[in-house]
């Protein structure tokens, strides 16, 4: 049984030895396409799925690939992508970025600065995004105050996981969710009972460290119409609207904005849209074809091997929580990217879940913060790495600052420890 439960998990082994092994070797995390080590590991599970023709293990991968649930989320991934592009192109970002700098208070510099990285990526659903517009900002000002560059830098990090945790069209939400068969709102509440306490915590601990920071900072003139998609967006996902409701709405939002601001006409709007969309294609290659292997890991009784194996240490919905946490904060080590982390753990979670009788909202939180903490403090994670570059200083320096990715760690353990929020647990 060891023997034919681990020839059948080898498909994963096999994706983690070239993704992994090979980028350590070739000192590049992004050497190596992760959709190649998809490719070749897929095939490789389909090659080694005994007592069947070659035809029907090409069908049950197609099945596992184009599941009801595996279409719903891409096309979630089609309309979110549409959004925030069209949304980008329309100026909704650096509006975003506008407002927030002019609610900064010139007196708490630190905490104005990680409530700004908090704000946009939570409206905009993109922790690297947020990176991108704010890291500049944040060394213009640890220039300009003689603060510690890392320390600046890390701040903006940190807020943004606080969007990529809880953020509506954040891929991580999505695809916990889905996963997990809850709703978006209903994962929201569970996910804020979690990460909102952390939050609070590091922004009093970032109010403290920078009292004697001050600098003054200019802003350009915030174009509030541009922020409305966002916002609409945000407020209508909370009140529980279906999610390609929200999104669809959110894109015609845009739409009309752009035109009627001159951001662009509809022929830019349809660009913006399809350009949003075709930057979805990795991460939908990646859906496709890890849900065809995890299908044909299943058909060998690989995700069985895998439960049985961990029950031995259940006892109960604590130890199973433990365990969808650790799970997928081992394949965020290895693949470096949360939302493939939840993606490939999502479907041995939800059954680990059922089995002992994890709340599905609850099991969908801790897919998400799980993996948002340790894909926060990984040096050779996107987040980090875009960071040291636009700040020019080493990713590794920036870890001893990146108080909130560790807040929310500890804020995940202890939510399972001491089962909050009842409700859920």
């Amino acid at each position: 049984m060891n023997s034919k439960g681990l020839i059948a998990l080898s498909p994963l082994g096999v994706f983690v030895i070239l993704y992994l092994v090979t980028s350590i070797i070739a000192g590049d995390f992004y050497k190596v396409p992760i959709t190649v080590a998809f490719m070749a590991s897929s095939i490789y599970a389909v090659a080694i799925l005994r007592g069947r023709p070659l035809k029907e293990r090409i069908e049950i991968f197609s099945r596992g690939a184009a599941s009801s649930q595996m279409m719903l989320m891409i096309w979630i991934f089609l309309l979110a992508g549409a959004f925030a592009n069209s949304a980008k192109m329309m100026g909704s970002i650096d509006a975003t970025v506008n407002l927030t700098l002019n609610l900064l208070p010139s007196q708490m510099l630190l905490a104005g600065l990680f409530l700004a990285a908090c704000f946009i990526s939570i409206s905009i659903g993109t922790s690297v995004g947020t990176i991108v517009a704010l890291t500049p900002i944040a060394v213009g000002v640890a220039q300009q105050t003689g603060t510690d560059i890392s320390l600046m830098t890390a701040v903006v990090v940190g807020g943004s996981f606080f969007g990529d945790n809880l953020s509506f069209i954040s891929d991580t939400t999505i695809v916990a969710t889905s996963t997990q068969g809850c709703k978006l709102s209903d994962k929201f509440r569970v996910n804020s009972f979690i990460v909102i306490p952390a939050a609070v915590v590091i922004l009093i601990v970032y109010y403290i460290m920078g009292a004697d920071i001050h600098a003054a900072h200019e802003t350009n003139a915030v174009e509030w119409v541009k922020v409305i998609p966002y916002l609409i967006v945000l407020v209508t996902a909370i009140f529980g609207m279906n999610v390609m409701a929200v999104l669809t709405l959110g894109i015609l939002l845009t739409g009309c904005i752009g035109i009627m601001t001159g951001s662009f006409d509809i022929f830019g709007w349809m660009k913006a849209m399809g350009d949003g969309m075709i930057g979805m294609g990795e991460l939908i290659i990646i859906t496709m074809m890890a849900g065809g292997m995890l299908e044909l890991i299943k058909q060998q009784g690989g995700i069985e091997f895998i439960i049985q194996r961990m029950v031995k240490h259940i006892h109960n919905k604590r130890g199973a929580e433990l365990c969808i946490g650790a799970l997928v904060g081992l394949v965020d080590v290895c693949t470096a990217n949360n939302t493939v982390a939840i993606i490939t753990v999502g479907g041995i979670a939800k059954q680990i879940g059922d089995r002992y009788g994890v709340d599905n909202k609850k099991a969908a939180s801790i897919l998400d913060t799980c993996s948002c903490f340790v894909q926060g403090l990984i040096p050779y994670g996107a987040q980090l790495l875009i960071a040291a570059g636009l700040a020019a200083i080493s990713p590794v320096s920036i870890i001893p600052y990146l108080f909130y990715p560790f807040a929310i760690g500890i804020a995940a353990l202890l939510s399972i420890l001491f089962r909050y929020p009842r409700r859920y647990s």
